[in-house]
């Protein structure tokens, strides 16, 4: 799984006056200036490929060819030269309905990707770079305003496939119910496909909100992180959605709450905040109401996650479009957890984003002046990470890579 002197070959492209300034990178795209980006001190970032289409996610094959989810368009297949370059791109899956999921199975062997109803797979050759073998793994997931859907393959369970659907509308009371498929996570075992295996509700966060007639949507309800556990072991978790919903700013519940407890905002529905926060599962850290944390991935030692914030389209002033490092540890029980108390506020921190996210414009799910960052992957051969905007003027990926101690 090496990229043969890829790795060597970019630190030194890296360190030949080629790469992006420490901060204050300023990109233009197509002509236009936009918001220059920002970077850690610690860090270097540069684009490593553009013209895309969608990009949302990223995986490496074992020959370490760069496979990408482009939504609207399908899923191409790239290459790296010995100066850790693109060298080639071309479209490995053609396909329109394809949208945001892909994923390979730890033996590179099986590919699957989502569309909006459905889910697919391939027998994949990465020697070769094709495919042959298309299935319809799954079908009939329900539409809605919330059209992509999220694909993993269990890494100790490979034959297990974890599907989430979203909400189809930003309080959508009837996904209370299991059957509807909605504001949910699947898991399918692929050696009896269609068959679910488990479910799990998870959250989703609101646009409009209002507290006893007050405008609180500018602050909450908090994005979250939820531990969602052994995927191998069947469930039916509740994390509150629709009825439950987290604080990440405390002040309009006047010291009853803290950032990261449940709230209620229609009590006619038997739930109140006590009963949310004795039966809806907290998140394990929360991140600032309308970021729109898309992906995750952790480095190499599960020291620390990193996740893209898609960005904000109603909130004044605009926040996300970054890239957020979040510290970890292995628990005595031999879990990993975040280093931060779940009431922080400040348990994670910014290494990549618009320096300016108050002046980003979102008119819609992908356009903004700025980039709107998605795929969060480190590449196996340990280059760095590897992040994608999918912004609809143009479709980016960049890699961040740490600098020497």
């Amino acid at each position: 799984m090496q990229l043969l002197g890829i790795s060597a070959a970019l630190a030194a492209f890296l360190g030949a006056g080629r790469t992006a300034p420490d901060s204050d990178l300023l990109h233009r795209r197509r002509g236009h200036e936009v918001p220059q980006y920002t970077v850690d001190p610690a860090w270097n970032v540069i684009k490593i490929a553009g013209g895309l289409q969608g990009v949302r996610t990223i995986v490496f094959d074992t020959e370490g060819n760069m496979l990408v989810s482009e939504a609207r368009k399908g899923i191409s297949i790239h290459t790296f030269g010995a100066d850790g370059c693109v060298a080639s791109s071309t479209m490995l899956i053609p396909e329109i309905a394809l949208n945001h999921g892909l994923a390979l199975t730890p033996d590179g062997k099986t590919l699957y990707a989502s569309s909006e109803r459905a889910a697919f797979s391939w027998s994949y050759d990465a020697a070769t770079k094709t495919v042959s073998d298309k299935k319809t793994v799954v079908n009939g997931m329900d539409t809605g305003i919330h059209s992509t859907r999220g694909l993993l393959v269990s890494p100790n369970a490979p034959n297990l496939v974890m599907l989430q659907v979203g909400s189809n509308s930003n309080l959508d009371m009837q996904s209370a119910q299991p059957a509807t498929g909605r504001a949910i996570i699947k898991i399918f075992d692929m050696d009896k496909a269609p068959a679910a295996d488990t479910t799990t509700r998870p959250t989703a966060s609101g646009d409009d909100f209002k507290l006893n007639g007050a405008d609180i949507h500018i602050d909450n309800p908090a994005e979250k992180l939820n531990f969602l556990g052994d995927p191998t072991k069947a469930r039916d978790q509740f994390y509150g959605y629709p009825n439950c919903f987290s604080v990440w700013d405390p002040t309009p519940f006047q010291g009853r709450l803290k950032t990261g407890d449940h709230f209620v905002i229609d009590s006619s529905t038997g739930m109140t905040d006590a009963t949310c926060n004795d039966k809806a599962i907290k998140p394990r850290l929360t991140f600032q109401a309308h970021s729109a944390p898309i992906y995750n991935s952790f480095d190499s030692d599960a020291s620390n996650m990193y996740v893209t914030f898609h960005g904000s389209w109603n909130r004044q002033p605009a926040t996300g479009f970054k890239v957020v490092e979040i510290p970890f540890t292995k628990t005595e029980a031999g879990q990993y957890d975040p280093v931060a108390p779940a009431d922080s506020r400040d348990g994670y921190k910014d290494i990549f984003g618009a320096s300016n996210p108050g002046s980003c414009t979102a008119n819609g799910l992908t356009m903004s002046n700025c980039f709107r960052l998605t795929a969060s992957t480190w590449e196996p051969a340990g280059r760095g990470l590897f992040v994608g905007s999918d912004n609809s003027s143009e479709g980016e990926i960049y890699l961040l890579t740490r600098k020497a101690a």
